[in-house]
């Protein structure tokens, strides 16, 4: 069973992650390249300004010279090459994610008695982007390079916390009959956004915003495909995997 499981997980995960990794180079990629363009041109912009004030409040005392000396500079971050070492980075990235997704799917579905088939699995996969993507996007929308964002701890708290009180209410809508159970399911879906997500100070961007609003239903839609695909994939390869071994015990 163990190795069903992880050949399902691996397989379908694998499979999922290639396709939307060949999705993704025509389709966001492209918008973050072009937004990192903008981040880049506003940094060096930033950058020479603040090295013009510098300049005009300059002192030659030797106080100032021993100051400049003794500040140290900081190595940047590894990151990969612009080109096919980039792309092949993103799709491995992308891959990987896939193949989480597939084993969060079948986790799920064991867990709750759910027949493992493709249409089922597919349905369980929409449920995945309702609660990790869209639930989530109404307070924390996909951001280009250079948007300006809320303090990252309480965002990724306030992700998780809609993200599993999305998936929850849904499971109490869907599959408890009980009046009461379906209420509080409706209350789960409502808390998170009644709360709201933690906002930047200011709304800027160094991205235009046509740019950012592309990006964002691209974005949206690349991970909806995700979670379907992977759902998908899992019922069909679970199938396959069966029928084998069902094959190869009455042989």
């Amino acid at each position: 069973m163990i190795q069903r499981l992880l050949a399902v997980g691996l397989l379908a995960g694998l499979l999922a992650g290639l396709a939307v990794a060949a999705l993704q180079n025509v389709t966001t990629t492209p918008l973050i390249l072009a937004a990192e363009v903008y981040e880049t041109a506003a940094e060096q912009a930033h950058g020479g300004a603040a090295a013009h004030d510098h300049a005009a409040h300059e002192h030659t005392g030797h106080e100032h010279t021993t100051h400049e000396h003794t500040t140290h500079e900081h190595a940047p971050a590894w990151e990969p090459a612009p080109g096919l070492e980039r792309t092949a980075a993103t799709s491995v990235a992308t891959s990987v994610t896939a193949v989480g997704y597939a084993f969060v799917l079948l986790a799920l579905m064991l867990l709750s008695g759910e027949t493992i088939e493709p249409k089922r699995a597919a349905l369980w996969g929409a449920c995945a982007f309702a609660s990790t993507g869209l639930a989530t996007s109404l307070g924390l929308a996909p951001e280009l390079p250079g948007s300006a964002a809320g303090d990252l701890a309480t965002r990724q708290l306030w992700w998780l916390a809609t993200a599993a009180s999305t998936g929850a209410g849904l499971f109490a809508l869907l599959r408890v009959e009980r009046p009461v159970v379906k209420a509080l399911g409706v209350a789960l879906l409502i808390a998170p956004h009644l709360i709201g997500a933690p906002q930047p100070p200011a709304p800027e961007s160094t991205a235009p915003a046509e740019l950012a609003a592309r990006f964002a239903a691209a974005s949206l839609a690349i991970h909806a495909l995700t979670w379907i695909l992977v759902g998908a994939a899992v019922g069909f390869v679970w199938r396959f995997l069966g029928q084998r071994a069902s094959r190869e015990a009455a042989a």
